[in-house]
């Protein structure tokens, strides 16, 4: 174009700066509008997730007015943004094809003057034309490149949201075996969720877990007792103090290693929408099965029977309420989780509030089994229920996140302290 007219380079230059101008313009109200619409994406997909799995909660409660009017406001803030996206859609649009058309229409003015003036000829106007709408097609491009990029930059923020979150897993030059002995201390071990100034969950902790003992941790609800197993298992890391094995600082200890030595019962444990077989073998998953190990994993858990009464025993797909699989009790939940716990064979037992939904007499008899597996294992127990903690070897009483009280239950019981409260109250132990 410079070389056949400089006039007419000079508007097709301006015009295409201004063109970029106008949607450079609305790139920051663009980008705020689609910030909320992902967001907003995102609370709509958790909200659907909640409905569906909170459906028989949602009917027992009679609230299926207040989750539909709730899922319903969400999908008008959805429309009312799309609404304005679209708005501000059609304005970029309308804006930046009325400057395009516009220098397009001065370019065709320039150029027949000047062919009438015999500045130029009829030729060469159709060579500019032909170069002209041969630029337009990629500067008209150019609003749907902006948004396109804006989506992938956005997607692309939320996915580094995540790969950005710091490797679980040592970032040490080396890091070290588990040593021989498996004796558990805690020193000065204190935890808070949000850092320093928020609210203390263990305060100052000394503590000795002594190996092939059970120790069990009792306290009221709130006082710290799952926070506690949880930095044990190296799921939190404490705000202060040090958790050691066998005198070996536990964050220098290969976190896989000692996860692999663990068995852990979770009070909010997940079952997967799977085999009733892969699910207790869970920890065995790169391994063949063990029929010998699974069977006995299933004779201490006391599924045997419930196993022989599914319609396909050991394959048959099993999964909370809501799940694809048959959907299982509370205590059936358990006893599968015990399974699991027990079929890894583990050198360390964790169990928290592992028998709260069995029961009498499948606890009686879960316990009975478990007392005789935990010989030669390190266990921490947590639970209410006298009949989990009675025959422990040393009972710690948490109360607001400190230790008042510990020692065996005879000796807890004659003091009349912290524990005889929970035992009176709790644990349902008569005067």
């Amino acid at each position: 174009l410079l070389y056949y007219n400089r006039t007419i380079f000079g508007i097709f230059f301006v015009g295409a700066t201004l063109y970029f101008l106008w949607i450079l313009f609305f790139v920051k109200k663009r980008a705020e509008l689609d910030h909320r619409r992902f967001d907003e994406s995102s609370g709509n997909s958790s909200s659907l997730l909640q409905i569906i799995n909170g459906i028989r909660e949602i009917k027992i409660n009679g609230s299926e007015k207040r989750r539909r009017w709730g899922w319903e406001e969400m999908q008008i803030r959805l429309l009312k943004n799309s609404i304005q996206s679209l708005k501000l859609s059609q304005v970029q649009f309308i804006g930046a094809g009325s400057i395009n058309e516009i220098k397009n229409i001065l370019i065709s003015f320039a150029s027949a003057y000047a062919v009438i003036k015999g500045d130029m000829t009829l030729g060469t106007m159709l060579a500019i034309q032909y170069i002209i709408g041969q630029l337009n097609n990629p500067l008209l491009s150019i609003i749907q490149f902006f948004r396109d990029a804006q989506d992938a930059k956005m997607s692309l923020a939320r996915i580094n949201e995540v790969k950005d979150i710091e490797d679980e897993y040592e970032k040490l030059e080396f890091t070290h075996d588990i040593p021989k002995s498996h004796t558990i201390e805690l020193e000065n071990l204190s935890f808070q969720y949000g850092g320093k100034g928020s609210q203390i969950i263990l305060d100052d902790i000394n503590l000795t877990i002594p190996q092939g003992k059970v120790t069990a941790i009792v306290g009221e609800s709130g006082s710290g007792k799952t926070t506690l197993l949880k930095l044990l298992l190296k799921l939190y890391i404490p705000t202060e103090g040090k958790i050691k094995l066998g005198g070996l600082d536990l964050s220098i200890v290969d976190t896989k290693k000692w996860r692999n030595l663990c068995g852990v019962v979770m009070q909010d444990g997940y079952i997967f929408s799977d085999t009733i077989s892969r699910n207790i073998t869970e920890s065995g998953s790169e391994a063949p099965l063990n029929k010998e190990k699974l069977a006995n994993a299933v004779r201490i858990a006391n599924i045997e029977e419930m196993i022989e009464n599914l319609p396909t025993g050991y394959n048959t797909v099993i999964g909370f309420a809501g799940s694809t699989g048959m959907s299982l009790s509370g205590g059936q939940v358990q006893r599968t989780l015990i399974a699991r716990a027990v079929y890894k064979d583990p050198e360390f037992l964790f169990f928290d509030e592992a028998t709260s939904a069995l029961d009498a007499n499948n606890e009686k008899t879960i316990l009975d089994n478990l007392n005789e597996f935990f010989n030669g294992k390190t266990v921490v127990v947590i639970a209410h229920r006298l009949s989990t903690v009675k025959n422990a070897d040393n009972i710690v009483v948490l109360s607001r996140g400190k230790i008042v009280e510990q020692g065996n239950h005879e000796y807890l019981v004659s003091i009349k302290g912290a524990y005889f409260e929970l035992v009176k109250n709790q644990l349902e132990l008569s005067n």
